[in-house]
């Protein structure tokens, strides 16, 4: 039984897991939108809106909570410091004044070779 079992295990090991989700988190964070499979898409858009909403806190805090901020995100994003620098300067202002969902989810439908639901993920445009 799975019973409050959080997270979708993807098919991977628990080290190429964490690999995926970064990766994935990266690259919507640089782009603004990216295309995967739906298991994907939900198994990131969880933490990538929670790294919005410490950015868009840390906004109002005092210097030291700024700099612990950043440190969770980078620790959880595993480097990247050009990510971490455009999540706090560029995209977390934009979300200033919403209180959530930050993402949106389309559905473009099956994938050619094997029919894996597809799915583009992106940053909500105000």
């Amino acid at each position: 039984m799975r019973h409050q079992v959080a997270g979708y295990k993807l098919g991977r090991s628990s080290g190429a897991r964490i690999a995926l989700r970064r990766n994935l988190i990266k690259q919507l964070f640089t782009y603004n939108h990216i295309t995967t499979t739906r298991a994907k898409a939900e198994a990131i858009r969880g933490d990538a809106e929670r790294m919005i909403t410490i950015a868009r806190r840390s906004a109002n805090a005092e210097e030291s909570a700024k700099v612990h901020a950043r440190r969770l995100v980078a620790a959880k994003l595993g480097g990247g410091n050009e990510t971490v620098k455009k999540l706090f300067d560029d995209i977390a202002p934009r979300f200033a004044t919403r209180p959530g969902g930050y993402t949106r989810m389309l559905k473009l439908g099956p994938r050619q070779g094997d029919a894996a639901e597809m799915v583009m993920l992106e940053l909500v445009e105000e």
